[in-house]
């Protein structure tokens, strides 16, 4: 029954904000059609369809405002002034009591909140659609802030999943643009998203590693998780005093280098990304402080940890290798760079996608650097990859998502910041560092015990293949002959040296990985190459 009247609600919406008009109701069965009829009638169409679908999301109530926020950061499915109305939503959402929370503390902690805490404060800092935040002190007198999940909340999203992919499905199936936009892929997104939010075990964890990460650095600070005090429905960590990182004036009143911590924010991302694997994904203005009490050298403090994102290992090499090349302007290689990393097909004619991007990057670049948007030149290539069959990789589109909050947070910090002047060195150290001879000597040495571990059925693999090549035809041939000894010869040499490196290497092995000497490791290496290659 309670499905039924959300469900009647959401049509009523639907109907109020003209939500029909971005559907095809030519394709749309009978009994859809005349539901929505009436909308033609008492529906307003005064706004444009951004602001119709901002006002429904806001009157639908907090789930789908938050789905509303996460529509927003998918400018590659989203039209451009869809995503720049949906931008606009805030999470302000009426607190529950107080009472309500520390039940939901005593509950999850097993004590009196009297007894954990020193002084509790009833009226919340802060309230949103999942949790709420109150501050306190404990006994030892350090002053913290305490999360907890809001009380039924997971009842109401599950609820409220169900008719989001109720929805998706209808759109995928009846709008014109629907097998484009992949509402219910999505919608699925979302899901986890959310649901992962309801875990403050998880934000904690997030927390903590990237507190962790940024330990020796001036750069980044994330408060402390009080673990003792923490589990999957109430997280407990160290208050931050520090000024929001939009109140330019109390900025600019402490006297902040506004260019150095534009700047600062930049070598973050780039950090997190390539250098740390492990980037905060959601760094909207609310989420993000500034610690003023050295303003020569700011600080940036990190709160919410609940959105946390990392590439693969080729994505990350194939994303610097990518925007070095449209640095350097060398479209060709960006294209050859899509196509070798998977994310376009192989089929794909190299010259045609080179054009493509061509023209795309070439009229951006005879502007200022200082005027290019880096996240949103991404955008547009996404795009343009999406016609060659490009399929958009949920790790990229958060990183696309975060880069696009950092410019933008660093522009409003310092208009003339030149996010390319900054990028390009860190990306041109990162890729020389990764593949210097230490770079690929440390890989190999994190990859040896597990080639050691594998190293014993190698013989019979080559012989298997061996016995496979002697019946194919071509051996019968002298130069299949000849070809078959050399292959031969080359197993046989790697085998020798494989098992003079690993020989070689094991007892330093036994004592600890990182005492194989770099020469062992070359033996095998090539040994590796001599075995595989034809």
């Amino acid at each position: 029954m309670i499905q039924v009247k959300r469900a009647l609600k959401i049509m009523r919406v639907i109907s109020i904000y003209r939500l029909d008009m971005l559907l095809d109701k030519r394709a749309l069965p009978t009994f859809l059609r005349v539901l929505i009829a009436p909308a033609a009638f008492f529906g307003n169409t005064e706004s444009n369809r951004g602001i119709r679908l901002r006002k429904a999301l806001e009157e639908l109530g907090p789930i789908f405002v938050k789905f509303g926020q996460l529509l927003s950061t998918r400018p590659d499915l989203i039209p451009s002034d869809i995503c720049s109305e949906l931008s606009k939503l805030q999470d302000s959402v009426p607190p529950f009591s107080s009472e309500l929370f520390k039940k939901t503390v005593e509950d999850a902690l097993g004590s009196k909140v009297d007894v954990i805490f020193k002084t509790f404060d009833d009226d919340p800092l802060a309230s949103a659609s999942i949790a709420q935040v109150h501050g306190a002190v404990m006994p030892d007198g350090r002053d913290v802030v305490v999360k907890a999940v809001r009380p039924g909340i997971e009842k109401i999203i599950l609820e409220d999943l169900a008719l989001l992919f109720t929805i998706a499905k209808l759109v995928q199936k009846y709008s014109p643009d629907g097998e484009r936009l992949h509402p219910v892929e999505v919608v699925s997104d979302y899901q986890t998203v959310i649901l992962t939010e309801l875990n403050l075990q998880s934000e904690g964890a997030n927390a903590s590693l990237l507190r962790h990460n940024f330990e020796k650095s001036p750069l980044l600070f994330v408060p402390e998780i009080l673990w003792d005090y923490s589990n999957e429905k109430v997280l407990v960590m160290d208050r931050i005093y520090a000024a929001p990182v939009t109140d330019i004036d109390a900025l600019r009143a402490a006297n902040v280098d506004l260019k150095l911590l534009a700047e600062r924010g930049v070598e973050i991302f780039f950090t997190q990304v390539f250098e740390h694997n492990f980037f905060h994904a959601d760094m909207h203005p609310g989420n993000i402080f500034v610690d003023c009490k050295e303003p020569t050298s700011p600080t940036y403090i990190a709160i919410d940890c609940a959105i946390m994102g990392s590439l693969s290992k080729e994505d990350q090499f194939y994303m610097a290798r990518n925007l070095l090349a449209i640095f350097n302007r060398d479209y060709r290689l960006v294209a050859e760079l899509h196509i070798r990393s998977g994310w376009v097909g192989k089929n794909i004619s190299v010259n045609e996608f080179t054009g493509a991007i061509r023209a795309v990057c070439e009229p951006v670049f005879q502007r200022p650097l200082n005027e290019i948007s880096m996240g949103h030149m991404m955008v547009q290539l996404f795009n343009t990859a999406r016609t060659f069959n490009m399929e958009i990789q949920p790790s990229l589109v958060l990183l696309q998502k975060t880069l696009l909050n950092v410019e933008g947070l660093g522009r409003q910090l310092y208009p003339q910041l030149d996010l390319w002047a900054s990028a390009k060195p860190f990306l041109e150290k990162w890729v020389k560092k990764r593949y210097s001879p230490l770079g690929v000597y440390k890989s190999l040495r994190t990859q040896l015990p597990d080639w050691i571990e594998q190293f014993p059925q190698l013989p019979p693999l080559i012989f298997e293949a061996l016995e496979k090549a002697r019946r194919t035809e071509y051996l019968d041939s002298t130069s299949g002959s000849q070809k078959s000894e050399r292959i031969g010869s080359r197993i046989t040499l790697g085998l020798v040296l494989m098992s003079s490196g690993v020989l070689t290497a094991y007892p330093a092995w036994l004592q600890s990985i990182t005492q194989i000497p770099l020469l062992n490791l070359l033996v095998v290496v090539t040994a590796i190459f001599l075995i595989v290659a034809r």
